[in-house]
């Protein structure tokens, strides 16, 4: 497939989106761009959420994590379970009851000032680091498969990109995203299936013949007992998957955003019950897509893409997908997954940091009615620069898997969140609100040094996703000594 026929195909792509734009856009104002009204149904939602929860993080690299980890990531996937139900029965009741457009509106009723400003200055830089994981791991596919081919630099890649997300979300905000999400999860989940069928056919097999396979036991191993020191031990990573679920979306304006957009409590609910067990099956199917595509490459002697001298497994999909020989239905599928799976994050995450920043730091809701509107879009277009910056630095910085990154990062970030809403929830203490800050920005610099703590000075034990719960105990007890009665 030629670069100028990628280009074309997500041309048509950002048509089809610009199109639902134009219709939910038609009200400019901030209560459809924050809340869409309140009018969204719960199981357009749901499926829209999908697609925002996966992203083109798990699109491209959860198959590329196959060789190392085995399906050991549904470990993680069996405690976001847990943690939706954390959300849906704990969270959600208490964010209906306020009637918040920001989620960390929560903090300054139960807190005050300090821990509202605090709360949300921890999910800025958390969805700032997540939306250019996401968006990083996609500029460098269409760097890699299309602009490099005209020698176009990799800036110019991620300001396209950017621009994109930017020119159908400015009018619509969370009401064009709740409608573009499910576009967006649909083509993500053809493409899916479609790879499946042709590299199975490829190979000569039916996916049962492949489900039955010698090949694919080298990678199907789920549950990992055998040494409480490794890192992907099961209890590790379904305690780290419930707190990470709880954070990165329940404590999340991102994703919380779109759930508050629901018509009442009640749907929201249902709304995320539903999606919580489609994202079970859903993550089982990506893990079995990357198996497959390392049997594959290992049969037809298709090498790991290397990128900057580093060998990066994220890339083995789009290699196999676009340049593996498998026929222009499978490219044209990949290309179209790949950009829906990235954007249907990348989308939200523009909106929810705009949303934040308008709410949470500028007060919006306080400024003058007619000023509110230009506000909300000034904020909107330093965002997307924001991003843009962030994303090109992580060009020179990252040389891991993404996913692995992305995860590492929502352990540091999001603890202090996780510590003030648990403290706010289930104890009936004011705390000295000054001092909040401080509580928080301590966690995260022990847990840092926690984190960089060699394997051999603790017995062997590896360090992994348990640091989330850990982070947010320390700020737990943290807030414990600077409370008051």
């Amino acid at each position: 497939m030629q670069p100028i026929h990628i280009l074309l195909l997500i041309a048509a792509y950002f048509g089809v989106l610009l199109l639902i734009s134009y219709f939910t856009g038609k009200s400019s104002g901030n209560e459809a761009f924050f809340k869409a009204n309140k009018q969204s149904p719960w199981y357009i939602v749901a499926f829209g959420m999908i697609g925002a929860s996966l992203s083109g993080v798990t699109f491209i690299s959860v198959p590329g994590w196959v060789e190392g980890a085995q399906f050991s990531y549904m470990q993680i996937v069996f405690g976001y379970l847990a943690g939706n139900f954390v959300i849906a029965y704990v969270l959600m009741p208490i964010y209906y009851g306020l009637n918040v457009t920001s989620i960390y509106q929560y903090l300054e009723e139960r807190f005050g000032i300090v821990s509202y400003k605090t709360g949300a200055f921890f999910f800025f830089i958390s969805r700032v680091l997540g939306a250019s994981f996401r968006l990083y791991l996609v500029a460098i596919v269409l760097q890699q498969y299309i602009f490099d081919e005209w020698n176009v630099p990799f800036e110019i890649t991620v300001i396209l990109s950017i621009l994109l997300i930017w020119i159908y979300t400015f009018r619509g905000g969370i009401k064009t995203i709740v409608w573009t999400d499910t576009l967006q999860t649909l083509f993500m989940l053809i493409a899916l299936g479609t790879a499946i069928y042709y590299i199975n056919d490829q190979i000569g097999w039916s996916f049962s013949e492949f489900l039955s396979s010698e090949e694919l036991k080298n990678y199907d191993k789920v549950f990992f007992f055998d040494s409480f020191l490794e890192k992907n031990h099961f209890f590790k990573s379904f305690i780290g998957g419930m707190f990470i679920a709880i954070c990165m979306t329940g404590l999340d304006q991102d994703m919380m955003q779109k759930n508050l957009t629901c018509r009442n409590l009640k749907e929201a609910q249902k709304n995320m019950v539903s999606f919580s067990f489609v994202l079970i099956v859903v993550n089982f199917i990506f893990l079995l897509l990357g198996a497959l595509l390392f049997i594959y490459a290992d049969q037809f002697n298709i090498a790991t893409p290397i990128v900057d001298g580093n060998v990066k497994t994220d890339l083995l999909f789009p290699e196999i997908a676009i340049n593996g020989g498998l026929g222009i239905v499978l490219a044209v599928a990949f290309i179209l997954g790949l950009v829906a799976a990235a954007y249907s994050s990348a989308d939200s995450a523009l909106t929810s940091l705009t949303t934040s920043f308008c709410i949470d730091f500028l007060g919006i809701e306080k400024r003058d009615q007619k000023d509110q509107v230009a506000i909300r879009k000034k904020t909107h277009i330093a965002m997307s620069i924001l991003l843009i910056i962030v994303i090109i630095i992580f060009k020179h910085v990252l040389t891991e898997n993404v996913i692995s990154n992305l995860l590492t990062v929502a352990t540091f970030t999001y603890g202090p969140l996780l510590g003030l809403f648990a403290f706010g929830i289930f104890t009936n203490y004011e705390i000295k609100d000054q001092y909040t800050w401080i509580v928080a920005l301590i966690s995260v610099l022990v847990i840092v040094g926690v984190w960089k703590i060699p394997s051999e000075l603790i017995g062997g034990y590896k360090i992994g996703y348990e640091l989330l719960p850990l982070n947010g105990l320390l700020t737990f007890l943290g807030l414990i000594l600077i409370r008051r009665k």
